[in-house]
């Protein structure tokens, strides 16, 4: 087994809390061999860590002949570029943060660059990913339309809790003295906790659906500090988004499926926390199946998969999957958005 040397774009928390004890894992297939950020600190602080090059250039990255990979961990308005410069320098795969893009044509423009370059793209939706989510999904059998309602909820503490467990993250940069619950507050923090959050189970969601070309949005709702709550259907199915931060002792965050014949449940460990894969469970009359969990999470696993796909395997979610998914996100974040602010509006305006 080769081993491929690493570039990583953005060393925030997400790279240092996240990428770095999962390639710790993975010394045997990868090792870091340059580290990017706007910050000269931050880069040179997060690259001292594991032996690698600072830079605060991306070409000067992607020139680098020993990164044979490359991570784009940057803020999401810089993805899609990030991505095709690192397919134009001719790397031989690029794994991207969620979303990879943040427009249906900025996509297109991705898709069409790694078809014509030849590189391969993954995306760091870890759910995707999460050898619990794979083995449910195996054991379920086809999925489209074959539940009637899909919840996803998610109460978690907030991220600094599990970034510190993790690691000493290298100038966090403070939150922002944002008012909470003005109109504009409340329909960007949806926003950004569908594309933020919810965006890592929407792909599940979409696996059970007939259909996303009539998604009617029945309710949203922001809940303080941080937190959602949208109902929406496609066709004759019912989906319910929950997410709440709050000082909770004992994270959750579950995916439920309920078909008429036998329900579904996995659940899934907080994004920072490197301890195992989800769990998942079937019931259905006089019988159960439990499943899990393995010894690793699913941003191990999507690290493991850029190796066999950047050795010539076949990427698990093609081009046209990773659209779709996006074009569902962006869909339900839009009407989502487009429901919260009708129901924020004076009631003349309405």
């Amino acid at each position: 087994m080769s081993t491929l040397g690493v570039g990583i774009l953005g060393s925030g928390p997400v790279t240092q809390a996240i990428h770095l004890p999962a390639l710790a894992r993975l010394t045997d297939r990868f090792t870091v061999r340059a580290v990017m950020d706007v910050s000269e600190t931050t880069a040179a602080e997060v690259a001292a860590r594991v032996g690698a090059r600072a830079t605060t250039s991306m070409d000067d990255l992607l020139r680098d002949d020993s990164v044979d990979v490359v991570a784009v961990c940057s803020p999401h308005q810089f993805h899609a570029d990030q991505v095709i410069a690192a397919c134009r320098a001719g790397k031989r795969a690029v794994l991207c943060e969620k979303p990879f893009a943040t427009s249906t044509d900025e996509a297109a423009r991705i898709a069409q660059v790694s078809a014509e370059t030849g590189v391969p793209i993954l995306v760091g939706a870890m759910h995707t990913y999460d050898p619990g989510w794979l083995n449910f999904v195996e054991a379920w059998g086809p999925t489209a339309g074959s539940a009637g309602h899909v919840r996803c909820s998610a109460v978690l503490p907030p991220n600094p809790r599990f970034e510190d467990f993790a690691t000493e993250v290298s100038n966090r940069v403070a939150p922002g003295g944002r008012p909470l619950n003005t109109p504009e507050a409340r329909v960007s923090r949806l926003r950004d906790g569908i594309l933020g959050l919810a965006i890592h189970d929407l792909p599940l969601i979409r696996a059970f659906l007939d259909t996303t070309d009539d998604v009617v949005v029945h309710a949203a709702r922001t809940l303080t500090p941080f937190g959602y709550l949208v109902v929406f259907s496609c066709g004759e199915q019912v989906v319910e988004l929950h997410a709440h931060m709050s000082a909770n002792w004992k994270p959750s965050w579950t995916f439920h499926v309920y078909a008429d014949d036998r329900v579904g449940l996995v659940d899934f460990t907080p994004s920072y926390v490197q301890a195992g894969s989800a769990t998942a469970t079937i019931e259905s009359p006089g019988r159960q199946v439990r499943l899990g969990p393995a010894d690793h999470n699913g941003y191990v696993e999507e690290w493991r998969h850029l190796h066999e796909v950047a050795e010539g395997g076949l990427p698990r979610y093609r081009p046209a999957e990773l659209i779709a998914d996006l074009t569902f996100a962006l869909d339900v974040s839009a009407r989502a958005v487009a429901a919260l602010e009708g129901a924020l509006a004076p009631v003349g305006a309405r």
